[in-house]
């Protein structure tokens, strides 16, 4: 394992909410506060291809947690990540809006010509009205760092099921498919064929 590798004791996971991570993490973080347990580390932007995170950011289950500066550049050794149109707000449970999760995916190859893999990661960063962060010029090597560069950032890999569609772990409502109902899913979409009895 190497230096500054972050692993929690057998038998613990990692499994925060969304909100959860903004506030807990991210917040203080951004806000100079003692997180405690300090076990997310930083990572120097995007630099690592995301099957190489492992043993260098937290991992729980299929899952990696890191904090990184907001960037521009995506792009690592061997792809690119692309930002989806999709910005997600994250609440308190007094419907306050503290954070906002943007989802990327992984590519393969040069921008724009990559092709899409099953990586996915989640990027937290603070609202800008929600929370207050007192602004701060933080020195970080030669450049200051404003509070709100930071982002937390999840990273896991998408499953794909025996019919071909992606879908993430959490998805699962834990509900299991009988063995006829996965016969039924299993067949074609010809169901105008089969005549049931009246």
């Amino acid at each position: 394992m190497e230096e500054g590798s972050i692993n929690l004791p057998p038998g613990f996971q990692f499994y925060p909410t969304d909100e959860e991570l903004v506030l807990d993490f991210l917040y203080r973080k951004a806000s100079l506060l003692p997180c405690c347990p300090n076990i997310i580390p930083d990572l120097d932007s995007y630099v690592l291809d995301p099957w190489d995170l492992s043993g260098k950011v937290l991992s729980s289950g299929n899952q990696w947690y890191f904090f990184s500066q907001k960037t521009p550049d995506l792009t690592t050794k061997n792809g690119y990540w692309k930002q989806l149109d999709i910005d997600e707000a994250i609440y308190t449970s007094s419907s306050k809006i503290v954070g906002i999760k943007k989802y990327l995916v992984f590519y393969m190859g040069e921008a724009p010509d990559g092709i899409e893999t099953s990586w996915i990661m989640h990027e937290y960063s603070l609202s800008n009205g929600g929370l207050g962060c007192a602004p701060y010029q933080r020195r970080s090597g030669k450049k200051n760092l404003d509070a709100g560069e930071w982002v937390l950032c999840r990273v896991y890999e998408r499953k794909c099921s025996q019919h071909g569609l992606w879908y993430d772990e959490d998805d699962d409502d834990g509900t299991e498919l009988s063995c006829l109902d996965e016969i039924f899913l299993s067949l074609d979409d010809d169901l105008e064929e089969i005549s049931l009895p009246n």
